[in-house]
């Protein structure tokens, strides 16, 4: 076994992980908490704005999921674990169709696994341990994306521990699987929302995750438990009452653009 070709996959693993993060946290926090700051700040969720304290917190845990991320990913991936799994590495294998597809059904399985592992860690008993981190940030910045105890960190991980072992995945379907969750986990943080308004009004945007319904979930620690959609808050009955109203109060406010 080449140990120096498998800490260099680390590395690159690290790294991707890292800058991933970072670019992505970067662009949205230097747009609406530095460029706009003065023009839209009318438009944030939360008007209040989180003070310098809040952004290193949330940035020096994040760094420490990233090396968690990482570290589990060279064990499953190229582990001894790594046998175990279904990861294929010719798109052929399957064809571009199925791999889009496997990319689709991650989504559909992650939402479901995150939604019932976030409830969880809202037990009592867990939420000192593994979640209170997280929710030191009750108006949270982008930087708050990985921003989680090292416990949660491992938790947050197991939908990539998962997956692998029960279908087929290329690693170019995990890639763009990350990629996805890690744009809307800004989006969530955001503190601001995208969507226009009316949108919860909607046939799709009922069932759409928005970042004033994450926003919520910080502020009031309790419902709205979805990550990128909302069924699950639907059928179980954990949608914040006042969500629509509130979505509509903020995109409703008018101000100097």
């Amino acid at each position: 076994m080449d140990l120096q070709a498998l800490d260099n996959k680390f590395f690159v693993i690290l790294l991707i992980i890292f800058f991933r993060y970072l670019i992505l946290a970067s662009v949205a926090f230097l747009l609406f908490y530095v460029a706009w700051k003065k023009t839209k700040s009318w438009r944030k969720i939360q008007l209040k704005f989180p003070v310098t304290s809040d952004y290193r917190r949330e940035f020096a845990y994040s760094v420490a999921t990233v090396f968690i991320f990482a570290s589990l990913g060279y064990l499953f991936f190229f582990g001894p674990l790594a046998r175990f799994t279904m990861v294929y590495h010719s798109i052929n294998t399957y064809g571009v169709g199925y791999l889009l597809a496997s990319v689709g059904l991650t989504l559909l399985v992650h939402d479901a696994y995150f939604y019932w592992m976030h409830r969880l860690m809202h037990h009592p008993r867990l939420f000192p341990w593994f979640h209170k981190v997280h929710h030191l940030s009750t108006n949270p910045s982008p930087w708050a994306a990985m921003a989680f105890h090292p416990l949660e960190a491992v938790v947050e991980f197991g939908i990539i521990a998962i997956v692998p072992f029960f279908y087929p995945i290329h690693p170019l379907a995990i890639g763009l699987f990350l990629l996805i969750m890690m744009v809307y986990n800004v989006y969530g943080h955001l503190g601001y929302e995208l969507y226009p308004r009316r949108f919860t009004t909607t046939f799709i945007g009922k069932w759409i995750n928005t970042s004033i319904s994450h926003n919520q979930h910080h502020q009031y620690v309790k419902g709205n438990y979805g990550l990128y959609f909302l069924w699950w808050d639907r059928w179980m009955g954990t949608l914040r009452e006042d969500y629509e109203e509130q979505f509509e109060t903020v995109q409703g406010r008018s101000g100097t653009a």
